[in-house]
C-alpha cells in the first residue's frame, strides 16, 4: 500500500499528540508467558487473563479490522502486543542487553598488556579450563563492542546499528541515543544525553526484526522501571528510491506507566505542513512493518533452542542483509559510510560466498538463486575474473564448491545451465595457475602449488608481487572446488567433456601436493609444531610481521581458516594448523584474530572469514573450542543487543566497521551445531556442536526443513523429566544418507545406561563416546532415547 494513502486510511481516534489512548480507562489485564516473549503469531481473541496486568496504549483500524496494543511497562522487557478483532495476534518480545562493562575485573582478571603481547591466546586458556565454557563468563571477558566513551565531549559518537527496508537502495544509521541523521530523541527528552547513552541497555522490538530499541536509564529509576526508552525502524510501506522513513517513539516511563512521549516520523515537525503523527499511525506502521519482515523471511528453516538469542540472531542476519543489499539483491560490503558502501567493494568474494553459503544453509534459496545469478551476470566475465580489484585467490575454490552445494540443495539446472560457461571459466583460472606452478623446477618449494594473492588488499600495495604466494589455501580450496564441482557435473551429464574431465584428477594432485609440502614445513623444533601459511617460511608470522616491512606473511589469518574450511588435510595436519594458531597469536578469545604486531594496548577478532576455522574445529570434534568461537563471537564481534557486527573489532570497547559476511558468521556457527554434512563420506553429523546443559535442560532443541545435499531434514531433541532424552531424526528418503552420527552431549556428572534407535540396542561411540551411529539402511525415521543411570 502507498504510505501516503496507508496513513491516510487511518481511523484517528485521538487528537493529542503526547496522550497515551486507553492509558487513562484502566484497561489492563498477566504478563504473557516467558515463552511467548518473541515475535509471534497466535489466533483467538485475546482474554482478560491473557493481558493481565498490561497497558492499553492505543487502539486503531486497519481495514475493517479493529486492533489494540498492550504493553506491558512493568519491566524493562515487557512485551508489546498487537491484538486483532478477529483473533489475529503478534507478540512482540522486547530485548535489552547492557552497552556498558561489569563490575567485574575486565578481561578476567588478566593484564590488558600480557592478552596483546602474548602469543597464546590466554583469555581462551582461562576460558576452556573446565571444559564447555560458560557464555556469561565469555561476555565479561571484555568490554562491551563500542563501550568506550568517544575521545573528546565533542566527538560525534560512531552510529552503531541501522533501519532500513528491502526496496530501499540505503539504509539509515542510529546512534547511540537512539538519534538517526535526520530525526534526534533529545530534542524532545533532553534527558537523552551522551551521558546517559553510556549507560544504555539495548535491543530489538520483535525479537529478530530490524526495529531498533535503546533504554537509557532515569534520575528517578531503579533496576526495572524508571528508564527512557527509544524504538526506531524503518517505514515499510514508503517508496522513496534512497531516503530511508523511520519512525520513532520515545517515552519515559516510571511505575508501571508512560508518563511522558513522543511520536515521530522521518524529521522534526514543521507546522502546519508537517505535523508530527498521532499514536495510531506509529502503531499502525509497526503492524505492517511486521507483517512485512515475518513475509521477508518466510522461507528461513525453523529453529528452537534454549538459548532464544542465537534463535533471534540468526534470524536478524538475513533482515539486515536484505537492508544492505540494495533492493534486497545487489551487493554491498557494508553500509552507510564510504567504508565499506563504496561501490569498490561490490564485488567482493567474501560478500558473494558468505551470502551464497549463509542463504543455502537456511533453505533461502530463492535468495541463494538471486545473489549467484546476479554476481554471475554482473561481477564476472567470460574469462571468469571478477569485477573487483584484488582477487583472493582461495574464494575461486570456495566459488565452486558452493555452486555445487546450490545445485546439491536446490537441482536448479536452468541457473547452472545458464553460467555453465562463466563456472567452467573460473574453475580454468584455477588449472591455468597450476599448470604454471608445475612449470617451476621441482625442487622449488612452490612446485605444484597455487600462486596468487590471498588478500584483495595485496593489490593495493606498490609491490603487491609479494604476495603472491603459493598459500597452501591456494591450492587446498582449489582442490575442494574441483572435487565438488566435477561430481555435480557429472550428475548433470556434463562431466566427460572438455576440462571438467580433468578435474577429479586435478583436485587429487592438488591435494597430494599440499598435504606433502605441509609436512614437510613443519617445525618440530618448536611446542607446539609451527606450521606457515606457505612453504619455505623461515620465521613465524610474528617474527615476519616485526621484522620485514612489508611482511609476505601479511594478512596470515585468511589462509588459515581458509585452509581448515576447504577440509582437504588430514586429522593430524588440521590439528597443527588449529594448535600453532592458538599458540602464536592467530586466534583472540577462541576466534581467529585479525593479526599484526603485537602491541600491549590489545589484540583484535576477525569479524568474517573466520567461520572456516569454526567448521574444521566442529569437524574434529573440538567442542568446546566451537561454543567458545561462537560465544566470543555473539558477543565481543557485535554490538550488545543491536547484533551489528564488525569486520575486525578489539577487546577494549572500541568501535568497529560493520561489514555483512561478518554478521552472517553466526547463523552458519548456529545451522553446522545442529546439521553438519560430512564433505565427502555419504554421512550426516547431527548435534555435533551443542553445549552439555542443553539436552537436559528441559527445553525444545529442533531444526526443520534444514536442507542438505540427500534433502531436507528435521531434528529435534528433548529431555523428558531427569532421566531419559528423546530425539527424533526424520530423512528425506530411505537410507539415505548411508550414515548418520547422533551427538549427545551431556554433563560430564552424568552417564548414559543405555540408548536405544527404534527400539533397538545402540552403543556410544566417538572419541569422546557421546555419538550413535545410525546406519539407516531401509529406514528414514528415527526415534533415539537415552536413559541417564
Amino acid at each position: 500500500m502507498d504510505r501516503r494513502r496507508f496513513l491516510q486510511s487511518l481511523a484517528i481516534a485521538s487528537a493529542a499528540v503526547n496522550a497515551l489512548p486507553g492509558a487513562a480507562t484502566g484497561e489492563t489485564a498477566v504478563p504473557v508467558s516467558p515463552s511467548a516473549a518473541r515475535l509471534d503469531e497466535t489466533e483467538g481473541a485475546l482474554s482478560e487473563m491473557d493481558v493481565e496486568g498490561h497497558t492499553l496504549v492505543c487502539t486503531f483500524r486497519r481495514d475493517a479490522t479493529e486492533w489494540k496494543v498492550y504493553e506491558d511497562l512493568r519491566s524493562r522487557e515487557g512485551v508489546m502486543i498487537l491484538a486483532a478483532s478477529s483473533g489475529h495476534n503478534h507478540v512482540l518480545a522486547k530485548s535489552a542487553e547492557a552497552n556498558f562493562p561489569g563490575s567485574g575485573p575486565p578481561y578476567l582478571g588478566l593484564k590488558l598488556a600480557d592478552l596483546g603481547m602474548a602469543g597464546p591466546d590466554l583469555l581462551a586458556d582461562r576460558l576452556l579450563r573446565d571444559g564447555d565454557p560458560d557464555p556469561q563468563q565469555v561476555k565479561s571477558a571484555a568490554p562491551p563492542m563500542g563501550s568506550a566513551p568517544p575521545a573528546t565531549p565533542y566527538e560525534r559518537p560512531a552510529w552503531n546499528t541501522i533501519v532500513g527496508t528491502k526496496e530501499c537502495m540505503d539504509t539509515m544509521p542510529v546512534y547511540p541515543s537512539g538519534s538517526t541523521r535526520t530525526y534526534h530523541p533529545v530534542q524532545y527528552f533532553p534527558e537523552i544525553t551522551q551521558a546517559a547513552a553510556g549507560k544504555r541497555y539495548e535491543g530489538l522490538l520483535g525479537g529478530w526484526m530490524p526495529a531498533v530499541r535503546k533504554v537509557f536509564p532515569a534520575a528517578d529509576g531503579d533496576s526495572f522501571g524508571g528508564h527512557y526508552e527509544v524504538i526506531v525502524f524503518g517505514d515499510v510501506s514508503a517508496h522513496d528510491k534512497f531516503i530511508v522513513q523511520t519512525w520513532h517513539r520515545t517515552a519515559h516511563i516510571q511505575g508501571g506507566k508512560i508518563v511522558k512521549v513522543q511520536y515521530g516520523y522521518s524529521y522534526p515537525a514543521y507546522p502546519p505542513a508537517r505535523e508530527d503523527p498521532y499514536p495510531e499511525a506509529f502503531y499502525a506502521a509497526l503492524l505492517e512493518f511486521t507483517v512485512y519482515w515475518q513475509k521477508q523471511l518466510r522461507d528461513v528453516a525453523p529453529v528452537a533452542l534454549p538459548d532464544q538469542s542465537l534463535t533471534d540472531m540468526a534470524r536478524y542476519a538475513f533482515a539486515k542483509e536484505l537492508m544492505v543489499r540494495p533492493g534486497g539483491v545487489y551487493p554491498k560490503y557494508g553500509a552507510v559510510d564510504r567504508d565499506y558502501y563504496g561501490p569498490e567493494y561490490d564485488g567482493f568474494q567474501d560478500v558473494f560466498t558468505s551470502a551464497l553459503y549463509t542463504n543455502l544453509e537456511w533453505g533461502r534459496f530463492e535468495m541463494a538463486s538471486q545473489v549467484l545469478d546476479n554476481y554471475y551476470s554482473d561481477f564476472v566475465d567470460d574469462k571468469g575474473m571478477i569485477n573487483m580489484r584484488g582477487p583472493e585467490t582461495a574464494q575461486f575454490g570456495l566459488t565452486l564448491s558452493l555452486i555445487a552445494r546450490y545445485f546439491n540443495y536446490t537441482q536448479d539446472r536452468a541457473l547452472l545451465q545458464k553460467h555453465r560457461r562463466k563456472f567452467e571459466a573460473t574453475a580454468k583460472i584455477l588449472t591455468d595457475m597450476h599448470d604454471e606452478s608445475l612449470k617451476l623446477a621441482k625442487d622449488n618449494v612452490g612446485y605444484g602449488l597455487i600462486h596468487g594473492w590471498s588478500e584483495s588488499d595485496s593489490c593495493l600495495a606498490p609491490k603487491p608481487e609479494t604476495w603472491w604466494l603459493p598459500y597452501f589455501a591456494n591450492s587446498a580450496f582449489a582442490a575442494r572446488g574441483l572435487k565438488d564441482l566435477a561430481r555435480t557435473w557429472k550428475d548433470l551429464g556434463w562431466g566427460n567433456s572438455g576440462l571438467a574431465a580433468t578435474w577429479p584428477k586435478r583436485s587429487d594432485e592438488l591435494s597430494q601436493a599440499v598435504v606433502a609440502s605441509m609436512r614437510k614445513d613443519i617445525r618440530h623444533d618448536m611446542t607446539p609444531a609451527y606450521i606457515g601459511t606457505y612453504p619455505g617460511t623461515k620465521l613465524t608470522f610474528r617474527e615476519s610481521l616485526a621484522t620485514e616491512h612489508p611482511s609476505p606473511q601479511g594478512w596470515p589469518h585468511r589462509p588459515y581458516a581458509e585452509l581448515l574450511q576447504a577440509d582437504m588435510l588430514p586429522p593430524d595436519l588440521a590439528n597443527i594448523v588449529i594448535d600453532c594458531m592458538r599458540a602464536y597469536g592467530a586466534t583472540t578469545i577462541g576466534v581467529v584474530a585479525n593479526v599484526e604486531r603485537p602491541h600491549a594496548e590489545g589484540r583484535d577478532i576477525l569479524g568474517f572469514i573466520s567461520y572456516g576455522y569454526a567448521q574444521m574445529l566442529l569437524r574434529l570434534d573440538r567442542v568446546e573450542e566451537y561454543l567458545l568461537f561462537l560465544y566470543s563471537h555473539q558477543y565481543h564481534d557485535h554490538t550488545r543487543g543491536s547484533w551489528t557486527a564488525g569486520e575486525v573489532s578489539g577487546i577494549t570497547g572500541d568501535t568497529a566497521l560493520f561489514c555483512i559476511p561478518a554478521q552472517q558468521t553466526i547463523p552458519l556457527l548456529v545451522r553446522w551445531m545442529l546439521v553438519l554434512e560430512d564433505s565427502d563420506e555419504d554421512r550426516l553429523y547431527l548435534a555435533k556442536g551443542l553445549p552439555r546443559t542443553w539436552l537436559t535442560s528441559g527445553k525444545k532443541i529442533q531444526i526443520e526443513q534444514a536442507p542438505t545435499r540427500w534433502g531436507r531434514v528435521n531434528f529435534s531433541a528433548v529431555a523428558e523429566g531427569e532421566k531419559r532424552i528423546r530425539a527424533t531424526v526424520e530423512l528425506p528418503k530411505v537410507g539415505t544418507p548411508k550414515e548418520v552420527q547422533l551427538k549427545l552431549r551431556v554433563p560430564k556428572s552424568a552417564a548414559f545406561k543405555t540408548v536405544t534407535v527404534n527400539g533397538r540396542p545402540a552403543e556410544l561411540s566417538g572419541s569422546q563416546k557421546d555419538t550413535v551411529i545410525i546406519a539407516t539402511k531401509n529406514e528414514s525415521r528415527f526415534i533415539v532415547v537415552g536413559e541417564l543411570g
